[in-house]
This record gives structure tokens, sequence and C-alpha cells, in this order.
């Protein structure tokens, strides 16, 4: 068996057996049992971990040190990724059975972003076990609450990549590239509250909180416009009590994504409209998490094209993208510090009931990871 092979099926063994326990973001105590069995793996190899309590709307997610200084001022490399998911509990038994189909894996979380984040711990213990892991500090930090937009761990995520001269994010290759920027997200909130009345004796003295809700879905939505760049999409609908009541209330959870900084400020203008767009409900609208505008800077260029040339001699062909879909990243890249994100699985279907990933790419993905990771180490600080 030739190492690429050996790699392989070690590498493919670790994340069915990740994805095989499920962790979806609303289901904490499931993600704690995920979190406290790679903090277990990353001990083995010689981390000290910590597992910081953030609240109980999340499992605590786990701070994973090699080399630990506290010295002042930014040093060695941050490992960014998460631990949760968006399938629901069941999904391996129902939905979305974890299978090998020709050269793909097929399952919850293999390609967002449970293979990544094994292809960084792979990486990591193959340097630990061949006693080649720099001396420089690594950490790793895997979060618990990044498909709900990171409410809890963004502070802690800020907070770590200042500590550190450089960040990589493995989280899924874009369309065969790698991440060098990311567009902003922001998520809120509509409520809509009507007036109650009968449905079927008394129905015209009543004022439909859904319907309202429903007219506002449409108007917002086709505010998308994609050739600027702008998109709004509701994703979940909260309404009504009993069928034969006019619903009073209906709730509705919007994303809107903006790539630059004078669509975020448009995205603002339209949520701050929308309570005047009906007169027979009241209506209100609340922001949540937001991920801000993370755009290539002179580092992080030069943090790509390191990578693109250690993946060159791996026979990767390395390109990069400033991509739609938010991660962590943004939260780095917007504060800086050189980040390299989507440098993890190749596969397709993210957040589908087909996600996969690319079986015959791993070995040369966690390559990348292990050498990226040698020579940043040795890197002159800035």
């Amino acid at each position: 068996m030739t190492d690429k092979v050996a790699a392989t099926n070690r590498i493919l063994t670790g994340i069915k057996r990740w994805a095989a326990m499920e962790s979806p973001s609303n289901r904490p105590e499931l993600v704690e049992r995920l979190a406290a069995h790679v903090a277990e793996h990353l001990e083995s190899i010689g981390a000290a971990c910590e597992r910081v309590n953030l609240g109980s709307g999340c499992a605590r997610p786990v701070i994973a040190r090699f080399n630990r200084r506290d010295a002042p001022g930014p040093q060695g490399i941050l490992i960014l990724g998460h631990l949760d998911t968006v399938h629901p509990a069941g999904s391996t038994d129902g939905s979305m059975p974890i299978r090998i189909e020709g050269n793909r894996l097929f399952g919850p979380g293999v390609m967002d972003m449970k293979g990544g984040v094994y292809l960084a711990v792979d990486a990591l213990e193959r340097l630990f076990r061949s006693e080649q892991l720099p001396g420089c500090p690594i950490t790793v930090l895997l979060n618990t609450d990044e498909e709900i937009g990171s409410p809890f761990s963004r502070e802690l995520i800020e907070r770590e990549a200042l500590r550190h001269e450089y960040v990589l994010v493995p989280e899924p290759v874009r369309q065969g590239h790698a991440v060098t920027g990311r567009y902003a997200f922001a998520r809120y909130e509509i409520m809509t509250r009507g007036t109650p009345a009968h449905a079927g004796a008394d129905n015209k003295t009543g004022r439909s909180a859904i319907r309202a809700m429903a007219g506002i879905v449409e108007r917002l939505e086709a505010l998308t416009d994609m050739d600027r760049l702008v998109s709004f999409s509701v994703g979940v609908i909260h309404g009504g009590e009993f069928v034969n009541v006019v619903p009073t209330e209906c709730t509705a959870q919007v994303l809107a994504v903006a790539d630059s900084a004078d669509n975020l400020r448009y995205i603002q203008e339209v949520m701050d409209s929308i309570p005047q767009w009906a007169t027979d409900v009241a209506i209100e609208v609340k922001a949540g998490p937001k991920r801000p505008l993370f755009l290539p800077t002179e580092r992080s260029m030069q943090l790509f094209e390191k990578a693109r040339e250690i993946a060159s001699g791996i026979g990767i062909d390395l390109k990069g993208r400033i991509a739609g879909g938010g991660s962590d990243g943004n939260f780095t890249g917007a504060l800086g510090v050189p980040t390299l994100d989507g440098i993890g699985v190749a596969g397709a279907g993210p957040h589908t009931l087909g996600e996969s990933l690319e079986i015959d790419t791993l070995a040369n993905r966690a390559e990348l990871i292990r050498t990226l990771i040698l020579e940043l180490s040795v890197q002159p600080q800035s």
C-alpha cells in the first residue's frame, strides 16, 4: 500500500467517524459530545486544550494550544474551524446516510466542515508523530455556533486572531478555489403582529400576521440583485397557533449578503424601511449576528501565494477567489490578520442532502496544510 493510499484511508476513516457523531447547531448536547471527542484527539498529540463556557445556547468550543507563549504581539498560526452543522439530528439514519459512492463520501458535515477540520488535525498529528511540529505557537480554535452566525464565539475568535500572525481556515474549497475574501453577511428577524378573529365566523375583522409576512417576504426577496451582488433570503418562518384563529404573530429569519460596504449600507436601508411596508399590521425588525466584509490585503495575498507555491509542488492547481459563502474567516480577515480560507476538502452540495467530498483529493489537501504550517513557522514575523 502506498503512503498516499494509506493516508487517504486513515483520513477517510476519521471523517466518517466524526460525521457519524451528528452535531447540529440547535442541539448543543450533541455538539458537546463531538467537541469532547476532538479535544481528546488533540490532547493525544500534544495539545493543551481549553473548553470555554460561552452560555447555555451553544456547546463549549475547543481551544487547543501547541507551544503556548504569552509574550506580547502576534505569534504563530491560528487554525480556525467549526464543529456544528446545519443537518438535523437523525440525518444519518434517514435522509443522509454516511456512504461512499465512487470517489465521493456522502454524509452530514463531511464537506462543511468536519472534513476540513480533520485534514488540519491529521496534518498536526503527522507533524507531532514525526517530531517535526514547529516550535512556534499553534492554536486550533473550533467553535460550535458557526452555522448560526457565531453569536456566542465571535469575541473569542477575534481575540485569538489578534494573538496570531496567520489564520488558516479549512472551510471547503469554493468551486475549486481557495478563499481570499468573503462577502458580508447580516441576519435579521422580522416580526408581524396582527389582530385576532375567528377564522371561520368572523374572518374579515382579523388582520393576519402570516398574510402580511407573506407579502413582505415576496417583496424583500424580489430585491435580490445578483448583478449588483446583493441578496435577501428568508429561510425560516414561524406563525400562528390555531388554524381556526386569524394569526396574530409571525416571525421570519432573513439572511442578507453584500459584496461591498456600499451594498451593506443599502441592505440596512432596506431593512430599516420594512416597518413602513404595511398598514394593517405592526411590523418590527431586529438585527442579528453579522459577518463583516473580508477583502484581500497585501499580506493575505502573500499568504495565498505561499500556499499556491506549495500546492503546485504536490499536484494542486490552487486558485483564489472572493466567495459569497460566509465563514469565521470573515471576522479574522476584517481585522487585517492575514487569513487564508477555503483550504479544506473539495466536494459539492454543502448544506444539502447531497453533501459530499472527493476522496482522492484528501491526502494532497492534508499535505498542503501540513507543509503550509511548516513553512509559515519559519516566515519572518512582522
